[in-house]
């Protein structure tokens, strides 16, 4: 789970990262409240679980309590990639001095976490590695023993942070280590940690991640995950335990196993620059069980979604058998009825494929049509997306 960057704020806050004042506002009169209450100029920025707001416009400099409400009739309802701004957070301002940057992931291939730090802060940190990867500071973490002072340490050397400043430094750098050892974070960054005119370090825009396996050992992260930012289909599908991610195209996808889930995204999006340009439109993943109640739910998941023109089901019979997937395609469809109204186009291979197909064949639902090969599956489930 994404945090919007208020709620990272308010994080950093209770760990001792030092952060400045930060004021929730949903509309331009509760931004110009906050304004007032700060005082001096402010910062009204959209809070949206992407980057590249600035350069979207959607964070502005307000030196009065009535530009800062001219600012947030600006910014609120704006579409920054895909996100519609519908939250702000007015921060107080500060002068700046330098521009730092800092992070610490979960780094997959190595098992283990890294560090990435620069004293090159403010920019994207993408574009930084590519165009100055040698002012990137790439430091393994060892989970057993995270970062402590002489971690932190290395990190700022490595870095290029002036010594002079590493007693300011370092306590932050630890400090956000807590953060995300003690959240269950899979990133935690700072971009930009600032060093003010006055002297101070602060993180003045804060994002993180935390593991959703791990949201049994936190309650509070239950609250953090509001309703209204959960798209409504992801949440149906996690109700009844379905691996779902919606996405944008006509094509409804289920599977089992998440690499032939993304293989089928993959093969159905190209078959779809033959018919119209359709493309996947979610990813879900029923594992290894394929039972008519695993299969029912599922479907009535995609069902529920009114971009879905087709459906998908591609299975690979492994320790559960095609046989055992095809009679749990027929009592889900026997369960869903009259809901079920939209073509699908089901491709079994693997353990005891023939009788999938048989009984599949001996059912003769009038919409369901059993492909052979994956590739062929995909052309005809994008083909009757377009029709």
């Amino acid at each position: 789970m994404d945090l919007y960057e208020y709620q990272a704020r308010d994080m950093f806050e209770s760990y001792g990262v030092p952060v400045l004042a930060g004021i929730v506002a949903d509309t331009p009169q509760e931004a110009r409240a906050a304004a007032e209450k700060l005082g001096g100029t402010v910062v009204v920025k959209a809070q949206v679980k992407t980057g590249g707001r600035g350069k979207a416009g959607g964070v502005k400099v307000a030196h009065s309590p009535a530009e800062a409400e001219r600012a947030a009739e600006a910014i609120l309802g704006l579409d920054i990639k895909g996100h519609t701004v519908r939250r702000l957070m007015v921060a107080a301002g500060a002068r700046i001095a330098q521009e730092f940057y800092f992070s610490i992931l979960l780094d997959r291939a190595n098992r283990s976490y890294l560090s990435l730090a620069s004293v090159e802060g403010g920019m994207d940190i993408e574009q930084l590695a590519v165009e100055k990867p040698e002012a990137l500071a790439r430091i393994e973490v060892d989970p057993l023993t995270g970062v402590d002072r002489e971690k932190a340490t290395e990190i700022a050397r490595a870095a290029g942070f002036p010594e002079d400043l590493f007693e300011k430094v370092l306590p932050v750098i630890e400090r956000l280590w807590w953060v995300y050892r003690d959240e269950d974070a899979t990133l935690v960054e700072v971009n930009p940690l600032v060093l003010t005119e006055s002297g101070q370090i602060i993180a003045l825009d804060g994002k993180i991640t935390l593991d959703d396996n791990a949201e049994f050992r936190h309650e509070k992260h239950k609250e953090l995950a509001e309703a209204g930012d959960v798209d409504p289909l992801e949440a149906k599908a996690k109700e009844s335990d379905l691996n779902y991610v919606k996405l944008d195209g006509e094509v409804g996808i289920i599977g089992n196993g998440a690499g032939l889930v993304m293989s089928t995204l993959d093969v159905v999006s190209y078959a779809g620059e033959r018919h119209g340009g359709v493309r996947p439109a979610n990813f879900l993943d029923i594992g290894g069980g394929a039972s008519a109640e695993v299969m029912a739910a599922g479907l009535h998941v995609i069902l529920s979604d009114p971009q879905v023109r087709s459906i998908f089901v591609n299975v690979f019979g492994g320790i559960t058998a095609c046989d055992a997937v095809a009679n749990g395609i027929v009592g889900a469809l026997e369960r869903l009825g009259d809901e079920e109204s939209k073509p699908l186009v089901v491709r079994l291979d693997g353990n005891n494929v023939e009788e999938g197909r048989r009984i599949l064949a001996e059912a003769n639902h009038p919409h369901v049509t059993v492909v052979d090969t994956m590739d062929d599956a995909a052309d005809r489930a994008a083909e009757l997306a377009n029709a």
